[in-house]
């Protein structure tokens, strides 16, 4: 059974970084393509940064694109958000997860999340 556990979050001014890290447990997580997702309040949870299973590939949403970079460490069972020149609407509560997501008892199984506001 897989567990996600996110870290790195907090209150940063426009123009800052900040550093996400997920920890997974599960001894296969190597085989599998992980997302960075985030949650606004009053919507919905998107996909901001996607990264193959080999962290050879990486795609990301047209608004973080350029300023966001997904990384991950395998031996580690971890994956990174690295995000830079942040921006007011890139608060929110960004969690990590399978790509696509992984299902426990057919539900969507999601991590506690860490909240990222960026704010003057």
């Amino acid at each position: 059974q897989v567990q996600f556990v996110e870290s790195g979050g907090g209150l940063v001014q426009p123009g800052g970084s900040l550093r996400l890290s997920c920890a997974a447990s599960g001894s296969i997580f190597s085989i599998y393509a992980m997302g960075w997702y985030r949650q606004a309040p009053g919507k919905q949870r998107d996909l901001v940064a996607r990264i193959s299973s080999g962290g050879y590939g990486t795609n990301y949403a047209d608004s973080v694109k350029g300023r966001f970079t997904i990384s991950r460490d395998n031996a580690k069972n971890t994956v990174y958000l690295q995000m830079n020149s942040l921006k007011p609407e890139d608060t929110a509560v960004y969690y990590c997860n399978t790509n696509p997501p992984t299902l426990q008892l057919g539900v969507e199984y999601w991590g506690q999340g860490t909240q990222v506001t960026v704010s003057s």
